[in-house]
């Protein structure tokens, strides 16, 4: 069939990453070359790297809001939990590469006083992070792409977006 792309649905529901991985390169070499291939459903950064390497184009997750909500904020350094003592007294920005108008305006603690303390905007200011952190890994994906230097940033990005901080 002529479609404009083509999804990969069914995974993400359970099994452990290695498989649906080993699935995609399954499927991957039956799709078109020239139409987009969806994976549906995923993920996490990790997830969206390994994916883009094996030839998929197209994403959406509730990872990113959904986490944000339970106080996870993606970072190029991993994944902080908001919710840990730690970040009682930390005046840093979720992550201080990060330009998005939550890291420029409110620290760690902050948001680590709202989400104990009960308050909507917490769960706000963490999925406004969380949702520019994914666009901004996707624009950098994306020019890696473009500038045929995917697998250099794939090795500099995977194992610190996957780890807990």
């Amino acid at each position: 069939m002529d479609l404009d792309g083509y999804g990969i649905g069914g995974l993400a529901v359970g099994e452990p990453a290695e498989v649906m991985y080993e699935i995609i390169e399954a499927i991957e070499p039956h799709m078109p070359k020239d139409k987009i291939r969806y994976l549906m459903g995923v993920g996490t950064p990790v997830n969206i790297l390994e994916a883009v390497r094996r030839g998929v184009d197209l994403f959406d997750c509730v990872m990113p809001t959904r986490n944000a909500r339970h106080g996870h904020a993606f970072t190029g350094e991993g994944v902080r939990n908001l919710l840990n003592a730690k970040y009682t007294l930390d005046t840093a920005p979720l992550d201080e590469q990060c330009e998005c108008p939550v890291c420029r305006k409110f620290s760690r603690a902050y948001i680590h006083h709202l989400f104990k303390a009960g308050e909507m905007l917490a769960m706000r200011l963490t999925v406004m992070h969380n949702l520019y952190f994914y666009n901004h890994l996707l624009e950098k994906i994306r020019r890696a792409l473009d500038e045929e230097r995917f697998d250099s940033f794939y090795r500099e990005n995977v194992e610190k977006l996957g780890r807990r901080i």
